[in-house]
């Protein structure tokens, strides 16, 4: 972290392109805001977007802006957040949910800082001076390879390449961001050294914000004004640690996931569902969840409800959640010779499915758009 923070300070001298990627909840955005504060751009804008927030159509919207009466609902003319940036910093998050179009607008951009609003027929462009900084939590290398991401506007935004380290690299960070987050609360709350310990063994998902929420959640939990092993989330505690250490992210988010869901009595809803709301994992991270266990059942998505910790009942819950968050896995892949015995026999001790069983799936997989029965 002195190393990275270090770098930052020295990029902020000058106007480069910085890109910063690192997993969810490990503090991009405040590199970003530190280097702007650090920059001499510091008396001007500082404009975040989110860009995994916004559909296409909005997001050209909001950075390039609009005239009055270009769509429905433009009823007047609206600046966008490039030029209200201007002189200052741009702060693009998520950069990576991006669409080939609007990579396509945003290298155009960068060539020459023209901006023209969305329904504007004026022959001028309006220029603007814009530092920006981009930040992603995903490989756009892998992306680039795979066709979802223009190497050109890479080549672009990576001039500078800050990676933050996630929090189970520096486990020695813990006790002082700890410490940083009690101060900030203003309360006389200690952790005794156990809590302490277990929250260094933990695995951190979610990293340095599971660690704010954990921390904010423990101090109003806490009767007596200190932080025991008990007063943690049972993920944390030592007894019940069920994430353990995997080389490569990619591949270590979802078997964590997986082994937590189906060896350490997690939950879908309770524990992986909440951790994508706060996107601290992605959809590819719940895909590869969903394929492991699409290995584990041979293609059945209704024996997932089990492996997974979910009533029978939330079945059309589950697959409305997939098709709504482009999740869903191809079940027939894990189709095998000995499908048919695991549909007779099915495992976790879940019963065989009836014959109203699969018209029920039949109906919700037209209401999901799957083009054939997943399980």
């Amino acid at each position: 972290m002195i190393e990275l923070l270090t770098i930052a300070d020295r990029s902020a001298r000058g106007d480069a392109k910085i890109l910063i990627t690192g997993e969810s909840g490990v503090g991009k955005d405040l590199v970003a805001s530190h280097i702007h504060a650090a920059s001499s751009r510091k008396g001007q804008p500082f404009v975040a977007v989110n860009c995994a927030g916004l559909s296409e159509t909005l997001l050209e919207s909001e950075l390039f802006g609009h005239v009055k009466g270009s769509f429905t609902g433009a009823y007047r003319d609206k600046r966008g957040l490039l030029q209200i940036a201007h002189r200052g910093t741009l702060f693009l998050d998520e950069v990576g949910e991006m669409s080939l179009r609007m990579q396509a607008l945003l290298l155009r951009f960068f060539e020459n800082g023209e901006i023209r609003q969305v329904g504007s027929d004026r022959g001028q462009a309006a220029k603007v001076d814009v530092r920006v900084i981009a930040a992603t939590n995903r490989n756009l290398s892998e992306m680039v390879a795979a066709g979802q991401f223009r190497e050109d506007l890479l080549y672009r935004l990576r001039v500078i390449h800050l990676r933050v380290p996630p929090l189970r690299e520096r486990p020695q960070d813990i006790r002082r961001l700890v410490q940083h987050f009690v101060e900030r609360s203003r309360q006389h709350v200690t952790f005794t050294e156990q809590a302490l310990q277990a929250l260094e063994h933990h695995r951190w998902p979610g990293n340095v914000r599971e660690l704010l929420n954990i921390v904010e959640q423990a101090l109003w939990l806490s009767p007596a004004g200190v932080v025991d092993v008990e007063h943690l989330p049972s993920s944390i505690r030592p007894a019940q640690e069920a994430l353990q250490p995997m080389p490569e992210r990619r591949r270590q988010v979802p078997d964590d996931l997986y082994d937590a869901l189906a060896k350490g009595g997690y939950s879908f809803w309770q524990h992986v569902y909440p951790l994508f709301q706060e996107r601290d994992i992605t959809r590819h991270d719940v895909r590869e969840l969903v394929r492991r266990g699409l290995h584990a059942t041979k293609g059945n998505y209704r024996l997932l409800l089990k492996l997974f910790g979910m009533p029978e009942r939330d079945y059309k819950r589950f697959m409305n959640f997939l098709a709504a968050h482009n999740c869903q896995v191809d079940f027939r892949e894990f189709r095998g010779a000995d499908a048919v015995e695991a549909r007779s026999t099915p495992p976790f001790g879940l019963p065989p499915l009836s014959p109203e069983d699969y018209r029920m799936r039949a109906a919700v997989d037209s209401e999901t758009g799957a083009s054939s029965s997943p399980g």
